[in-house]
């Protein structure tokens, strides 16, 4: 009899040790700033997030207006774009965060948050973006990202609730953000 307690009380602190953490948000993340500057995600809590890998060369290029114009419609009703710049794609971002951030600025005047450039795959894969694919596969259940303006709709809870394509434009996902908002 002792020997059978002792058996399932190792067993039982084996399995809470080595069990995966499910508890994991999107809060607990932190990401730089286009400027550098660490940034941690709880500071989004109670909005509804659009996060997108962006370039400046790319054919999609030109979503970034329709972004813009959703995050100007929708940001005094709890919505906020998250931008970040990837050159993991033909090098359609080669920029530094600098000349990034002043392109989007001069060309399509965003003022929806932008971070620092990152890789959304791969070894050097950005936490985010780990834990992005994690919750919303593409299409045909794969995970990696397979182009730039991948863009992830997050509710006001922090949970992934879709994953579009980068053909899908942002006007195409307006009415998916007005369910969450």
């Amino acid at each position: 009899m002792f020997f059978k307690t002792i058996f399932s009380l190792v067993i039982f602190l084996s399995l809470s040790l080595f069990a995966k953490d499910n508890t994991m948000s999107i809060y607990d993340l932190k990401v730089k700033d286009i400027k550098g500057q660490e940034v941690s995600l709880s500071k989004y809590k109670g909005k509804v997030l659009l996060i997108v890998n962006v370039a400046s060369k790319c054919g999609f290029t030109s979503q970034y207006e329709g972004l813009e114009n959703l995050y100007q419609k929708y940001k005094n009703k709890d919505f906020m774009i998250l931008g970040f710049p990837s050159n993991q794609f033909a090098n359609q971002e080669p920029g530094t965060n600098k000349e990034i951030a002043e392109f989007c600025r001069l060309t399509f005047g965003v003022d929806f948050d932008m971070f620092a450039k990152i890789d959304v795959n791969g070894e050097n894969e950005d936490p985010l973006y780990t834990y992005l694919k994690e919750e919303a596969s593409g299409i045909l259940g794969t995970e990696s990202i397979k182009w730039n303006f991948t863009k992830f709709l997050v509710d006001k809870n922090g949970k992934v609730i879709d994953r579009f394509g980068s053909a899908t434009t942002p006007e195409a996902i307006e009415e998916d953000i007005l369910k969450l908002l």
